[in-house]
């Protein structure tokens, strides 16, 4: 899903975060647990992120049997494409693409 709610938002410094819920028995570190960090963004949700770089990771809720992971930090294609936008409601319209103003696949 991209979601489009305020605290992504303002986790990731976007528009929206695109995430994908991943059963938590289907879920493990490779490498560098030791250099994770956490906050509760949500009273009952932690979002876990990179202490070097600052990168958001995952998020999880502690009842729930799924984590949700941060799609764009994956290297390689997880092999699904998101299947909805959620929490439009907390769209900023001075955050969106305008259709007069030009638009670049890089950097021009």
């Amino acid at each position: 899903m991209h979601c489009h709610c305020l605290t992504c938002q303002k986790a990731h410094s976007a528009v929206f975060a695109t995430t994908a819920r991943v059963s938590r028995s289907d879920f493990r570190w490779l490498a560098g647990e030791s250099e994770l960090g956490s906050f509760e963004s949500s009273p009952g949700k932690r979002r876990w992120f990179c202490k070097n770089c600052g990168s958001q990771l995952m998020a999880e809720w502690a009842d729930r049997p799924e984590v949700i992971v941060r799609v764009a930090t994956l290297d390689e294609d997880p092999g699904a494409v998101p299947k909805a936008h959620i929490w439009t409601s907390h769209d900023r319209s001075w955050l969106a693409i305008d259709g007069d103003i030009p638009v670049y696949h890089e950097k021009p």
